[in-house]
């Protein structure tokens, strides 16, 4: 593991954090553009509302955690001005995309831009001490559980024939209110700490969602937890689900709760079951809780994030459990993924390969990829086996 803590920090500090400066990072309008080819040449100038939080959040992160690197606060500071500046609706709600310019292209009904925001402001919050930053993560941080969890506020994906909820909202606030709380303490928003907004969600997840008699953890359910049969209702996302299973062992960890802890390592166990790819390696992006075809063309691609995800989850069982059925696990994911996401020309990492490892897009970056899932997985291994 000695090797693997300096290969991450490596990969981190000598890559993809360089690989992101120079390519990524518009020094004409502000922010950061995503959409680049596999020399980080611009495929788009588009940007997207996620990744001004998330690149915001991952850069201050970097500047608390690791080094004060001025580099990486101004680049931070870049994307948290251009978020203030362009990505906000007049009603408050914030795109999901803008021109190079900011310009609004597109808005969805979900608030998930919202809560990347908020964790950006907090990091940046804190890098320097700035009261309206704080107050801005508080704030949109607030419009994301306003949207998410009253009831009628977002509108419905679906006629209201088969009613159904979805895990993600869930998830996205216990992370989200694990960093506000790690960054700016156990504020108070929507008359819930932190804490109980993360409570609340564990809640949520352990009695709807999972499913011990099928070994899984549903994405979405009926309003009473039950499975929705039909293909959407069973399909499952294993490289989600696992993300899930760390932010909850992170916060057994964070509390010393060892129920917490047992909670994260089972919803690992099954969905390593159910996502685990026995013939090539690597994680299946989808799978059926029953077993059945699965409706999405691109069920059994190789995506970078669900390995991201179970590079942490399975080092950080493997941690705090000291079950070496972890650290067989976490070897199997971490050898796979760096055998076959990294680009040894280019840098970075491919996001998107066939079932058998081979490259389907040699793009570095999309609206949906950019300095984040890669960069915090290698941040946070690379600290959990002791940053030095």
């Amino acid at each position: 593991m000695t090797d693997h803590a300096t290969l991450y920090r490596d990969t981190l500090l000598n890559d993809v954090i360089p690989f992101w400066l120079k390519h990524g990072m518009d020094r004409e309008q502000g922010g950061v553009m995503t959409c680049v080819d596999r020399d980080g040449s611009l495929i788009d100038t588009d940007k997207s509302v996620w990744f001004q939080g998330r690149a915001g959040w991952m850069l201050a992160t970097l500047y608390n955690t690791v080094e004060q690197r001025s580099e990486w606060l101004e680049a931070a500071k870049s994307c948290v001005e251009f978020s203030r500046a362009h990505c906000l609706s007049p009603e408050g709600k914030m795109y999901f995309s803008v021109t190079r310019e900011g310009a609004p292209l597109r808005m969805r009904r979900y608030v998930f831009s919202e809560s990347f925001a908020a964790v950006s402001y907090a990091a940046y919050a804190k890098a320097t001490g700035e009261t309206r930053a704080a107050d801005d993560a508080v704030q949109c941080f607030d419009t994301y559980l306003h949207h998410s969890f009253t009831p009628g506020v977002m509108p419905p994906k679906y006629e209201n024939s088969r009613p159904m909820k979805g895990i993600a909202p869930l998830m996205i606030a216990i992370v989200t209110a694990q960093e506000l709380r790690e960054n700016l303490g156990d504020v108070r928003v929507r008359e819930r700490t932190c804490t109980e907004w993360i409570d609340f969600s564990i809640a949520e997840i352990e009695r709807f969602f999972l499913k011990p008699d099928l070994g899984a953890l549903m994405e979405v359910v009926a309003p009473d937890g039950s499975i929705i049969d039909h293909q959407e209702g069973r399909t499952l996302n294993p490289g989600h689900a696992i993300e899930c299973a760390w932010f909850i062992m992170h916060e057994g960890q964070h509390r010393g709760d060892r129920r917490l802890i047992d909670l994260g390592t089972r919803i690992l166990d099954c969905m390593w079951q159910n996502g685990w790819d026995t013939e090539h390696g690597g994680l299946l992006y989808f799978t059926d809780v029953f077993g059945k075809p699965v409706q999405e063309y691109w069920h059994d691609m190789k995506f970078w994030w669900p390995h991201n995800e179970a590079i942490i989850a399975t080092l950080l069982a493997a941690k705090l459990t000291g079950d070496s059925r972890y650290t067989e696990m976490h070897r199997l994911v971490h050898d796979w993924s760096f055998q076959h996401f990294p680009d040894p020309e280019h840098g970075e990492w491919y996001g998107y390969l066939h079932r058998d490892g081979r490259v389907s897009s040699r793009a570095k970056g999309t609206m949906y990829k950019g300095p984040f899932h890669l960069p915090r997985m290698l941040w946070y291994c690379w600290r959990l086996l002791g940053a030095g």
